[in-house]
């Protein structure tokens, strides 16, 4: 089987993530979209839209300098398929991870946005730092990579006034183009 490890990673991701998504959603599923600011009063603000679309067609054209990235950009098979369930569930659980657990914890302990914003980023960039395994240049661009994108969606975050509405949907789509 060609791309053996790519599947099994997208496996992990997807039973992971997913039981997380699947378990909150089936104990409470109005309770869990409000939680994500699924809600008509937390959709975010006009400008958090506009930001989120913007850095996704902004992410989206930096993985295409990516050869890889850019051959299999708009390639639609088994593992594109996979790879776009994975992406959602990673990128609701991360938005939640990253910008509702640790930018709510800072701002529950008095932290202003600016640090909340860096803090999410640093977090969501070390986590990344994974790809390192591959090479060091692939960590090192993740990590810089992640951090940026991580940097704009707290600032998203922080504009939509914590509705993570407008950033839980777009994500996924930059991860999935870039993929």
């Amino acid at each position: 089987m060609k791309h053996k490890s790519v599947y099994l990673m997208l496996a992990v991701i997807i039973s992971t993530m997913g039981t997380f998504i699947v378990i909150n959603a089936l104990s409470n599923f109005t309770g869990f979209m409000v939680y994500l600011g699924f809600t008509p009063d937390g959709s975010g603000t006009l400008i958090s839209w506009i930001l989120a679309f913007i850095v996704t067609v902004l992410y989206c054209y930096s993985a295409a300098k990516n050869s890889d990235v850019k051959r299999y950009m708009f390639k639609l098979d088994v593992l594109k398929c996979i790879s776009i369930v994975a992406a959602v569930c990673a990128g609701i659980v991360e938005e939640v991870v990253f910008r509702k657990w640790v930018m709510d914890y800072l701002d529950s302990e008095g932290f202003s946005i600016f640090i909340q914003i860096f803090a999410s980023g640093v977090a969501f960039s070390v986590v990344h730092v994974i790809w390192g395994i591959k090479s060091i240049k692939a960590g090192v661009n993740a990590a810089i990579s992640t951090f940026l994108l991580g940097l704009a969606l707290g600032a998203i975050q922080g504009e939509s006034m914590n509705a993570h509405f407008s950033p839980t949907v777009l994500k996924p789509a930059s991860k999935t183009f870039s993929r």
